[in-house]
C-alpha cells in the first residue's frame, strides 16, 4: 500500500509512473516524448497526439524483528511463544517470497542481536527459519538482551534507504515509552506489521492455589495464592489494560496489527488479517479502468 523502491523487475505495482511495462494513464504529447509510447487509439479518438505512461514493477524488501528475548520462553497453550513467533516469520516469509522479493530479519535474544541479510531465493528463506529455531534459550535473570526499541531503530537505520515491509514479532511486554516512537519512525519509512504474540495465562490466572511464578527477564520469584478471588480479578483487569495500551499504541504508529494466540489457530488467525489487508489495499489503491489489477 505504500511506494516501493527497487531496481530490480518485481511482481508489485508502483505507484509513480516510470520504465515500465504496466500501462498507466494517457497524456498529450510533449515535445521530447519517446513516440515509441505514442497511443495511436486515443489519439485517434481525440484528434491530438497521446502517449500512454508506464508504470514499473517493483520488487519488496522485508524485513523481520523478532523479539526472542526470555519473555517470549513461555507457553501454557499448545505452543510456546518462541515457537509461534517462528510460525508467524514463517507465514510472511512465505507469503512475501516470490520473484525478486528479499527476506531479511534482525533477532533480538539474550546474547545481543543476530543480523540476516535480505537475500532472495528458497534457500535463504529455510536457513532464515533456521537461524530462529537454533537460537539458544534464554537463561531466568540473564542480561545484555536488547530492548525491542532499541531493535526498531537499529532496523530503521539499516533499511532507511528502501521503502517496503517491516514485521515486528514480539510479546510487547516492555514499557510502550520504550517502543512506540522507534515504531512510528519505522511506519514513517514501510508499512509497519505488528504481530503480538499472547499466552492465555498473561489474561486471566487459574484457580490452582499457591502458584511460585518466575519472571524469565529477572529471575525474580513470588508466591501468587490463585484462590483468592478477588485477586484473579484485579489480574484480569490489569491485563486487559495493559493489552489495550498496547493496541492503542500500535494504532497511534501507524502499524496494522495481528495478535496470535498460544492457544488458537493461528493459521486461520493470519489468513483473516490477509483478507481483511487485501480488502483495505482495494479500497485505498482501486484499479484503473481497463488497466492492471
Amino acid at each position: 500500500m505504500r511506494r516501493l523502491d527497487g531496481l530490480l523487475q518485481g511482481e508489485h505495482l508502483g505507484l509513480l509512473p516510470g520504465p515500465g511495462t504496466e500501462a498507466a494513464e494517457g497524456r498529450e504529447y510533449l515535445p521530447g516524448d519517446d513516440v515509441r509510447t505514442m497511443d495511436w487509439n486515443l489519439t485517434a479518438r481525440t484528434t491530438v497526439p497521446h502517449v500512454r505512461d508506464r508504470i514499473a514493477d517493483r520488487e519488496l524488501e522485508t524485513w523481520l524483528l523478532v523479539d526472542a528475548t526470555a519473555s517470549m520462553d513461555f507457553g501454557t497453550g499448545q505452543v510456546e511463544k518462541r515457537d509461534l513467533a517462528v510460525y508467524a516469520v514463517a507465514a510472511v516469509a512465505y507469503l512475501t517470497e516470490r520473484s525478486g522479493n528479499r527476506v531479511g530479519a534482525q533477532i533480538l535474544h539474550g546474547s545481543g542481536l543476530r543480523h540476516v541479510p535480505a537475500r532472495t531465493g528458497r534457500p535463504h528463506l529455510l536457513g532464515l527459519l533456521r537461524s530462529l529455531l537454533e537460537v539458544p534459550r534464554n537463561r531466568p535473570g540473564g542480561h545484555g538482551a536488547p530492548s525491542l526499541g532499541a531493535g526498531a531503530d537499529l532496523l530503521l537505520r539499516t533499511t532507511a534507504r528502501r521503502r517496503g515491509l517491516a514485521v515486528v514479532v514480539s510479546d510487547f511486554l516492555e514499557t510502550v515509552e520504550s517502543w512506540e516512537r522507534p515504531l512510528r519512525l519505522l511506519a514513517r519509512h514501510h508499512q509497519v506489521l505488528a504481530v503480538e504474540v499472547v499466552d492465555p495465562r498473561e489474561l486471566s490466572l487459574p484457580d490452582v492455589g499457591l502458584l511460585t511464578v518466575v519472571d524469565p527477564e529477572t529471575g525474580r520469584r513470588r508466591e501468587i495464592p490463585t484462590a483468592s478471588r478477588r485477586l484473579r480479578e484485579r489480574y484480569a483487569v490489569a491485563a486487559a489494560e495493559q493489552r489495550a495500551a498496547i493496541s492503542a499504541a500500535l494504532r497511534r504508529s501507524g502499524a496494522a496489527h495481528l495478535r496470535l494466540h498460544t492457544d488458537g489457530d493461528w493459521m486461520r488467525d493470519i489468513v483473516q488479517h490477509v483478507m481483511i489487508q487485501r480488502r483495505l489495499a482495494t479500497v485505498a489503491h482501486p484499479p484503473p479502468p481497463g488497466g492492471a489489477a
